[in-house]
């Protein structure tokens, strides 16, 4: 292209941009004139917009390129601060992640015998022994001996239950899986719910638990001479060798983390932790040899607790459960909730009293 080619195309678009801006200003100059007149364009205060925004477009950014004023005057009609004012429209961040507050769950499922059963309760016999034998020659009598008695041992399932409600619009709206929230807190609700009844649960409608006080008294105990407070490793020892020997295998202390921090600075007379740590990752820790379950609905050092149980729990301690949780989703009976009515039926007793001691405080 020839300069003067170059510069005809230029005068010709400079020629079509002040044409095009003069346009504007009269189409600015007859909405100026418009909103002047009484009831013409609105109110006074339109009126003061829009020439302000006419002195702006004009003097700042035609003329010198300068856009803040338009910037400013814009600030004033839409704020983030104010809801109305364009605040609604911008949306929160909110992270689908949710960081939940951990209970404290019971680990007695992981160390007691766990039935599922298909009826309404569960039955276990329970043989208590009693034969009797005698030393006798080749050509001796054989007179009749003992013989051994069984023990018939119910265990009958309680419910539980939770009827949560959410209204449909926040299940639809909500930037995570409220329907799964809901199920999982359900759920851990029911674990904190029957591990306190594993127990201190007094079998009405619910586990009893081997701490009730129509269970400890057929349970063996050792009991401290000091009042309320350990005497030392002495207790703890005591308290093993009370269990019989053959039920020692696959024994385990429970108490809750109060207990164990004291456990945790007994010495034995050399100086040395009668507690270890679990030196491999997923390894129990250990007490004179024994595995250790921190269970915190077991009830701290006090005048009269018991405090530590040991023994062999899943010989001892029986946990049925008729089914899993059932969730039944209703988004009819209380409109415009959805409810989520969930349910479970579980229940436990101790089937062999032999098989647990208790450490119990004195008062």
């Amino acid at each position: 292209m020839e300069m003067t080619d170059l510069k005809s195309a230029i005068e010709d678009y400079t020629d079509a941009a002040e044409n095009g801006i003069l346009g504007l200003k009269d189409r600015m100059d007859a909405l100026e004139t418009k909103f002047a007149r009484p009831n013409g364009g609105g109110a006074d205060a339109h009126a003061s917009d829009a020439l302000e925004h006419k002195h702006a477009f004009l003097d700042g950014f035609i003329a010198r390129g300068d856009d803040s004023e338009l910037k400013q005057i814009e600030a004033k009609g839409l704020s983030t601060a104010s809801g109305g004012d364009g605040g609604f429209a911008v949306p929160h961040v909110i992270d689908t992640e949710i960081e939940k507050q951990l209970r404290d769950l019971s680990p007695l499922r992981s160390i007691c015998k766990v039935k599922t059963i298909e009826t309404s309760n569960y039955t276990r016999l329970l043989n208590v022994g009693g034969t009797g034998s005698d030393w006798v020659g080749e050509a001796g009598a054989r007179s009749e001996t003992a013989t051994p008695s069984l023990q018939e041992i119910t265990i009958t399932p309680g419910e539980i239950y939770a009827n949560a409600a959410a209204t449909q619009r926040a299940l639809d709206d909500m930037q995570f899986d409220a329907e799964a929230w809901l199920t999982e807190e359900v759920a851990e609700a029911f674990a904190a719910k029957e591990g306190d009844a594993f127990i201190n649960g007094d079998g009405v409608n619910k586990p009893t638990g081997f701490l009730h006080t129509s269970v400890v008294g057929s349970i063996g105990k050792v009991t401290t001479t000091a009042s309320g407070a350990f005497d030392g490793p002495d207790n703890l020892v005591d308290l093993v060798h009370a269990l019989k020997a053959r039920y020692r295998q696959g024994a385990k202390f429970v108490m809750n983390s109060a207990t164990l921090a004291e456990v945790r600075k007994m010495k034995d007379g050399d100086g040395n932790f009668i507690w270890r740590p679990g030196l491999i990752e997923g390894q129990a820790d250990m007490l004179l040899g024994y595995p250790v379950v921190e269970a915190e609905d077991m009830p701290d050092v006090a005048t009269g607790a018991f405090a530590v149980a040991f023994g062999n729990f899943e010989r001892g301690y029986t946990i049925v459960e008729r089914t899993g949780t059932r969730v039944l989703r209703d988004p009819y009976s209380d409109k415009p909730n959805v409810l989520f009515y969930a349910t479970k039926r579980v229940g436990g007793a101790v089937v062999n009293a032999e098989a647990i001691k208790l450490l119990e405080f004195a008062a």
